[in-house]
């Protein structure tokens, strides 16, 4: 059961049922059908009307009403009228939405016993989760994709940080990764029980940032795993359960090399803190920024620690926190304690005490502290004295009480810090972590011996390099949410015991809440601005270099301030009106005036694959966005290594603080590209909105890049039609710092204006708003949850399974599907049109002049299972050669398959061959003294052999299956029609079937009729046929043919086609130059067709 204050039910508003776009077509066609029913009907009504009003005298076959009166010919009208509707009801195909849906469970059993789809290190494969749109995957012009997770690995590698100003860029660890190469599941699984650690520390040696200062190339960012890393596992990691079963727990992830200069301080510390000397200010300063920072790594977030012997500590949390309060009692028992100053044994000091306290005396109370977790059998009046005579020491320098946190600095001699520090074994835990991001922190923070050892409802256990366990009393957590982006944690600290707020999140929002420097302010806070700046430099490099940012701040507040904050903050989570408003209130009233204390920067590496697979989309005609919240140089970088922007692409940013500025910005990005196309090919118009044939020069190619504040501007009514019409002319768009909600409304924006068919990927919660609101939905099986997979309509284990999902199974769904539906169009109209052309020579009396049981068992089962298996194993082209071309999938991507002039061709072509199957045995019969069910029975066995040849004549490839399916659809009809024949008799000599088929099969007469009538009903579509397949092939037509070469001439082929391809683009281009721009996106299926090479298919 989930509350509905939890993530899995805000994010869930409801079932949302989508229908294909096939679908919505093929409800349009049946209202065309049900139109022509009517029509037909109103034709045999009033021509009955008429056929009776010719008789001056009363009919022989006319029977009067009880009372003697006859039926006025008005009212018999009326009455065949309905009589017509039963008849000719089977001209609306009611079956044909089962056998869609038998056709849909067909293609989805294909897609998901399909190898390829299969993940080995996730043992898991595709999930269709929606069983009614799988033709929308072979129409996609849109794909919307999220960054983390969906075009990286989600697994986030520690690569370097900044303390205080200073960066430290984790050399060893960088070298670390670029040779590191994953092991198969079960290497995984084995290693994880072998022991000891060869880190090699003794060999570390100073080494400045130098070597690593290049941005990340793709190979940086695309390493592929292979092998397994020589540095080994660290100590007490062979108890853990094998990573494969936990989250974020992959060797590359847990494995962190300690920075070699971080490290030379913490041994600096440890042996200056026996010193004492005077020169100790600054050092103690950046010590205790050092030691704040990896604290915030290890206690702020919601990480979960077990070990293997014990079961996890569960840990539960509010909507925005939670309080240590049980009862009113309790929070009135609280305030007292708050308003009274208390003077225990162990008082807190004062704010002038702790503003004057040194940084020398602070390191020599935590030895005492210490001492305390060492030894606990000492006399505790000793402890106090020491404890009050540390207070009393001389002053060297003033410390802000911010900054007066824990020390690392705990041990008095060189070798035993450095021992503590580097040789000491690791605690045998296990962390299961929200997001990847939190379980790399608590990673790197272990990895300086700050290991989080356990986690309860009201505390947290952090064991501090050679300090002992420090216990924090928890008292609220305010979780991260996309309004806020930032995350903050409220503890009481073992030492100095203030209440101390440590944040971390976004730089965009955090370096807003820091403290500010006026002109009067003193030494610290013109320090805190000189680290501010230092600190911005660092996080714009990482972002550059594509790694993830993270800003760690602190706060530390009096109980005053505590209770005051606590005061409102109660009163936010027990109101009952706009509740939600007043945490955000209270959360943001807390999170001010904060001290930076450094960022972090964490790789994501690309996933195998992303790259061939953006581009394979590209020349498919899809347009591809990228939305992501993270920073715009991280969100560039990444969209360079998988190929989403290229080199030579000229890039736009548009970031503005107003609505007009964004509009004259838009307006001048839009004469830029204006005027660098017409400098390649003058008197070009732009602004098409086709996603398949792009409306640039060759040689130029523009970038849209826009931050989540110009989203709010942009999203402006006023502003739409323009933000569209400059993103229908960039080559790819990237949108860095966009919350959940400006996903799906861009999403929804793009399908309801342009009229595009959307797919939106992504693997977390943030997700599942903008999965919804696409047209088809992709989930990605990651690591973040299984919202957003249960949100979607299917699920891939890998971006790159993308490439195959649209250009193949997309192309061949959709083509199947359509290509069905039009042959239970003519099937139907064929056949009733058989019935309704009898009508002519019957009064239009609704008599059919075959036996009923024949005419309700030929839909039901001589003709029902060949175009189910047409539409669930036809294949026009195959899969390699798909893939090889994805051109291709622009003819499925436009509907050329199912055009309104297809439909009504198709429905052309059934009246002619119902015509030739009637009015060729009426003049072969013509004269004769044939009964009425001996004249329907080579009426309706020709039917039989048209419709079902018709459907051989549309198979692009013919199997022993289909071949299997259609004779026996021939025996079965013959052997019913024989035993019904055989065994039905009935009184009336006119309508009996009784013996029929047995005197036509001794009758050479039938068969000339069957072969004659099939052949000339034929004739016009397989013609048609063979000259499109010679004289003017479709693109589609001339891959197939590229299955019958050998694999060399094949190879040839493939690149003379993707030549002709670049060559025939070019022209149409020109060609099109002095077209009008379209702004719903439709392109014809000539234009469609010029793109592809228009040359035979080089053989």
């Amino acid at each position: 059961m989930h509350s509905h204050e939890t993530k899995a039910m805000l994010n869930n508003s409801g079932p949302h049922y989508k229908r294909s776009k096939l679908e919505r077509k093929v409800n349009t066609d049946i209202l065309w059908c049900v139109l022509l029913l009517i029509l037909m009907c109103l034709t045999g009504a009033i021509g009955h009307g008429i056929w009776l009003s010719r008789y001056s005298e009363i009919p022989f076959f006319t029977i009067p009403e009880p009372d003697g009166k006859l039926i006025p010919p008005t009212l018999a009208a009326f009455n065949v009228f309905w009589t017509m509707i039963i008849l000719l009801q089977v001209l609306i195909p009611i079956s044909l939405y089962v056998s869609i849906e038998i056709v849909k469970l067909g293609q989805i059993y294909l897609i998901q016993n399909d190898i390829d789809f299969y993940h080995e290190k996730t043992d898991s494969t595709i999930q269709c989760r929606a069983l009614n749109i799988a033709e929308d995957l072979g129409q996609i012009q849109y794909i919307f994709s999220d960054k983390t997770g969906t075009l990286t690995e989600n697994k986030m590698v520690f690569r370097r940080c900044s303390i205080a100003g200073q960066e430290y860029c984790h050399e060893e660890n960088a070298k670390r990764l670029e040779s590191y190469q994953e092991m198969d599941s079960e290497d995984e699984d084995s290693a994880d029980h072998q022991c000891g650690s060869s880190m090699h520390m003794s060999k570390w040696q100073g080494q400045d940032c130098r070597a690593v200062n290049e941005p990340l190339n793709r190979k940086s960012l695309n390493l592929l795993p292979a092998s397994h890393s020589a540095l080994g596992r660290e100590d007490g990691a062979g108890g853990a359960p094998p990573s494969g079963h936990v989250a974020f727990s992959s060797p590359i992830e847990t494995d962190v090399i300690p920075d070699t200069q971080l490290l030379k301080k913490f041994s600096q510390i440890s042996s200056h803190s026996c010193d004492q000397s005077e020169a100790s200010s600054k050092l103690s300063l950046e010590t205790m920024y050092i030691t704040d920072f990896f604290l915030a790594l290890a206690i702020c977030n919601t990480v979960v620690v077990s070990v293997p012997s014990q079961p996890r500590q569960k840990m539960r949390l509010s909507s925005l926190g939670r309080m240590p309060i049980k009862s009113l009692e309790e929070i009135r028992q609280m305030f007292q304690r708050l308003s009274v100053r208390r003077l225990s044994s162990s008082p807190l000091p004062s704010v002038k005490e702790s503003l004057s306290e040194s940084p020398s005396s602070f390191v020599s109370k935590l030895s005492v502290f210490r001492m305390k977790m060492a030894s606990p059998a000492l006399d505790e009046a000793a402890q106090r004295a020491a404890e009050l005579h540390n207070m009393d020491s001389p002053e060297n320098s003033q410390v802000p009480q911010e900054l007066g946190m824990v020390n690392v600095a705990a041990g008095c001699e060189h070798n035993s810090a450095t021992s503590s520090v580097e040789l000491s074994p690791l605690p045998k835990l296990c962390y299961e972590a929200e997001s990847p991001d939190e379980a790399a922190l608590v990673h790197a923070a272990r990895a300086y011996k700050c290991v989080l050892q356990s986690r309860t409802p009201d505390q947290v256990t952090v064991d501090f390099a050679g300090l002992g366990s420090l216990t924090f009393q928890l008292l609220h957590i305010l979780p991260f949410d996309s309004v806020r982006k930032r995350m903050s944690v409220v503890v009481r600290h073992p030492v100095s015991n203030e209440v101390v707020v440590y944040t971390k999140g976004a730089d965009s929002v955090m370096m807003d809440l820091l403290r500010t420097a006026s002109e009067d302010t003193n030494n610290s806070e013109m320090e805190q601005k000189k680290i501010k700046e230092r600190t911005q430099k660092h996080l714009d490099d990482y972002a550059r270099r594509g790694l993830r940012t993270l800003c760690i701040a602190k706060k530390a507040m009096s109980d005053a301030e505590y209770a005051e904050w606590l005061n409102h903050h109660f009163l936010a989570e027990t109101s009952i009106d706009n509740r939600e408003e007043l945490l955000l209130e209270s959360a943001i009233r807390l999170e001010t005036r904060l001290t930076l204390l450094g960022a972090t920067g964490i790789e994501d590496r690309l996933q195998e694959g992303v790259p061939d697979t953006i581009q394979a989309l590209r020349k498919a005609g899809i347009k591809i966005w990228m939305l992501t919240g993270d920073k715009r140089e991280t969100a560039v970088n990444i969209a360079y290594a998988c190929k989403l922007l290229e080199p030579d692409d000229r890039i736009f940013t548009l970031k503005s603080q107003s609505k007009d500025a964004c509009a004259l910005m838009m307006s001048k990005i839009l004469e830029g590209i204006q005027k660098n196309t017409s400098k390649k090919q003058p008197g070009q118009k732009l602004g098409n909105a086709s996603a398949t044939v792009s409306t640039q020069s060759p040689g130029f190619s523009a970038g849209l890049v826009i931050d989540g504040r110009t989203l709010e501007h942009v999203l402006h009514d006023s502003l739409q039609n323009i933000f569209l019409e400059l993103t229908e002319k960039c080559r790819a768009v990237v949108c860095c710092r966009a919350t959940p909600l400006q996903k799906s409304v861009l999403v929804r924006l793009v399908r309801s204006k342009l009229k595009a068919m959307t797919l939106a990927i992504g693997d977390g919660a943030n997700d599942v708003s903008m999965i919804q609101v696409a047209d088809t939905g992709v989930g990605i099986l990651g690591q973040e949850g299984m919202q957003a997979v249960m949100a979607s309509d299917f699920a891939v284990c890998q971006f790159r399974h993308l490439k195959k999902l649209l250009l193949v199974h997309g192309h061949w769904c959709y083509t199947r599907l359509t290509n069905m539906v039009l042959y239970f169009f003519y099937k139907n109209v064929a056949y009733v049109n058989i019935l309704f052309w009898y009508q002519f020579f019957c009064g239009f009396s609704g008599t059919s002049m075959t036996d009923y049981w024949i005419l309700i068992l030929f839909n039901l089962l001589f003709t029902s299972v060949p175009p189910i298996v047409y539409g669930v194993l036809d294949k026009d082209v195959s899969a390699e050669v798909l893939l090889q071309l994805p051109q291709l999938y622009m003819m499925s991507q436009k509907s050329l398959a199912y055009l309104p002039s297809t439909f009504w061709i198709t429905l052309v072509d059934a009246f002619y061959q119902s015509i030739v199957c009637f009015f060729v045995p009426y003049f072969t019969y013509y004269g004769s003294d044939i009964d009425i069910l001996s004249f329907g029975n080579p009426v309706n066995t020709a039917a039989l052999f048209i419709i079902l040849f018709h459907l051989l004549i549309e198979c692009k490839s013919v199997t022993w299956i289909h071949t299997a399916v259609v004779v026996g659809s021939i025996l079965f009809y013959f052997v019913f029609t024989l035993a019904f024949g055989a065994t039905c008799k009935t009184h009336n000599p006119s309508s009996n079937p009784y013996w029929i088929m047995e005197q036509h099969m001794t009758d050479p007469v039938f068969y000339l009729v069957c072969l004659l009538t099939t052949c000339v009903a034929l004739l016009p579509r397989y013609l048609l046929r063979v000259l499109q397949g010679t004289l003017f092939p479709s693109p589609v037509l001339r891959a197939k043919h590229l299955d019958r070469l050998t694999p060399e001439e094949q190879r040839e082929a493939i690149k003379r086609w993707r030549d002709d391809c670049v060559v025939n683009c070019r022209v149409e281009l020109h060609a099109t130059s002095r077209s009008s721009s379209s702004v719903t996106g439709a392109v014809s299926e000539e234009s469609i067709a010029s793109v592809l090479p228009t040359s035979k298919t080089p053989l």
